[in-house]
């Protein structure tokens, strides 16, 4: 794995600790979160950019959304914040294997 797919995931990963703490800033109204999301967000753009020196825009930019999206939902469903339901897991179980699939074929 190089280091850009390497940087590619640690952005995904920091997109659902934007997504997450963007909830929890309550419209920005809240000092510690707000914060979290302007270092998250800034931090995930700036490894999307790199990896896409590398990796083409489409397959980093459905990897970074995915793995996102992915873990943003479970923490969500983890945290009592959504109700996990069979389909759902199965769902995101299915977006895995697409975003898993994109590195293969990339």
């Amino acid at each position: 794995m190089t280091l850009a797919w390497i940087i590619l995931i640690a952005s995904g990963l920091l997109e659902a600790v934007w997504a997450t703490s963007l909830e929890a800033s309550q419209g920005f109204k809240k000092l510690k979160p707000s914060l979290l999301f302007a270092a998250s967000v800034s931090a995930s753009m700036v490894g999307l950019s790199y990896a896409m020196n590398t990796i083409p825009v489409g397959t980093a930019y459905a990897v970074w959304v995915g793995i996102g999206a992915v873990l943003t939902a479970a923490w969500a469903m983890l945290s009592g914040a959504e109700r996990p339901t069979v389909i759902r897991v199965l769902l995101l179980i299915g977006l895995i294997g697409c975003v898993v699939g994109l590195k293969v074929v990339s």
